[in-house]
């Protein structure tokens, strides 16, 4: 059972709620008389303004750029027809060729060349580079019917080489494995995401900053919260690998000390933190909590897995009468959830929690759990 403490309303959060109100505008009263402050032409005062809004449109294009590749049914690497996707073979690609004679089958495995053709049975030179294996079997069938009497053929991608995406960074590397693993070239062997490509090649290690992933493409730069896909299904940071592509996994700030903000905010993930943070300040760093949030029922979990301690905390005591005990200090390795329905047992809710928690803190299982295009094999309980 985990040991769960609800903290209580204090008597008098009302006057301390007052008492804040007076001290504060006098606090910023006092430091606006003792700090002269410096005088700003209206020329800089555009420059920066408008550099400002720049910024803002690039970001906002990044995200509509985002939004599109991550719903793209067809690039360099995949095709969908019939709603499923198939993979576009290329140079370097291995073909592994079925033939029928009668009821007997003889396998042909072969290269695609340079020139993007192969040569099979009485057929040469036939091009198959930038077609799906579907489209190579129903070619060598139609060129083979006028040597062979209704032909069978079965086409499949054994090896896949003329498409690959890069990873670097926190990328753990696997022991005892034979699969590659680690930061490297890894090649796409059809419709691949940024998750499929990271849990493929070991996932992140602990040291990964998920929140500021860096996807590289065509000379632009796009930063994607991987966190938002993991924990709360947002496709849109998920985006669909394209030939030549290139993922950094940063690492997370120097210092150790760190709490996870998860469930509904805006900017869910690991923030740092130097000396003191606090339960409202760590919700402001992740963007404040989303018009889903149940800001009664915020948990902070702590001491996970050894020793698991979870604080309730009623946020709105906090912000409607002043009670600051609400405000709980956070230790680093706490993890902070801020649930989209109240919570009644909470032993179970944590319970359902718990595959979430390991995703947070080991970043590395999350391959276990995770099947290519088909996210989690478990339900955490969240959505």
């Amino acid at each position: 059972m985990f040991s769960i403490k609800r903290l209580k309303n204090r008597h008098g959060g009302v006057l301390k709620k007052t008492i804040f109100l007076i001290v504060l505008p006098c606090l910023f009263l006092f430091l606006g008389c003792a700090v002269a402050p410096k005088t700003v032409s209206s020329k800089q005062f555009k420059s920066v303004e408008t550099k400002s809004i720049e910024a803002e449109k690039e970001a906002m294009e990044k995200e509509t750029e985002l939004v599109q590749m991550s719903k793209v049914t067809k690039n360099s690497v995949f095709t969908e027809e019939f709603e499923m996707p198939e993979y576009i073979i290329g140079p370097g690609d291995v073909l592994e060729i079925s033939l029928w004679e009668g009821t007997e089958e003889k396998k042909h495995t072969m290269t695609v060349r340079s020139d993007s053709t192969i040569s099979v049975s009485f057929l040469e030179d036939v091009k198959v580079s930038g077609l799906t294996a579907r489209q190579v079997d129903k070619t060598i069938t139609e060129g083979l019917a006028n040597f062979v009497k209704n032909p069978r053929v079965d086409v499949i991608v054994k090896e896949f080489h003329s498409k690959k995406a890069s990873l670097f960074g926190e990328i753990n590397i696997l022991q005892f494995q034979a699969a590659i693993s680690g930061p490297g070239n890894y090649p796409l062997k059809g419709k691949t995401t940024v998750l499929d490509l990271l849990v493929s090649a070991g996932g992140a290690t602990t040291n990964a900053d998920l929140r500021r992933a860096r996807l590289i493409r065509g000379g632009k730069t796009y930063t994607i919260n991987l966190y938002k896909t993991m924990f709360q299904g947002d496709a849109s940071q998920n985006v669909i690998l394209d030939v030549g592509d290139m993922i950094v996994i940063p690492e997370s700030p120097t210092t150790k000390d760190k709490v996870f903000v998860l469930g509904e905010v805006r900017d869910p993930g690991a923030y740092s933190f130097k000396h003191e943070i606090d339960l409202v300040t760590a919700i402001s760093l992740a963007g404040g909590y989303s018009y889903d949030a149940k800001e009664k029922n915020i948990l902070v979990i702590r001491g996970y897995p050894a020793k698991t301690n979870v604080l309730v905390a009623n946020l709105k005591d906090f912000l409607n009468q002043g009670d600051f005990s609400q405000n709980i200090s956070l230790q680093s390795g706490d993890v902070v959830y801020v649930p989209r329905s109240l919570i009644g047992d909470i032993n179970y809710y944590i319970s359902r929690l718990t595959p979430m928690l390991d995703f947070a803190l080991y970043p590395a299982t999350y391959r276990d759990a995770y099947t290519t295009g088909g996210g989690l094999r478990i339900n955490t309980g969240t959505r």
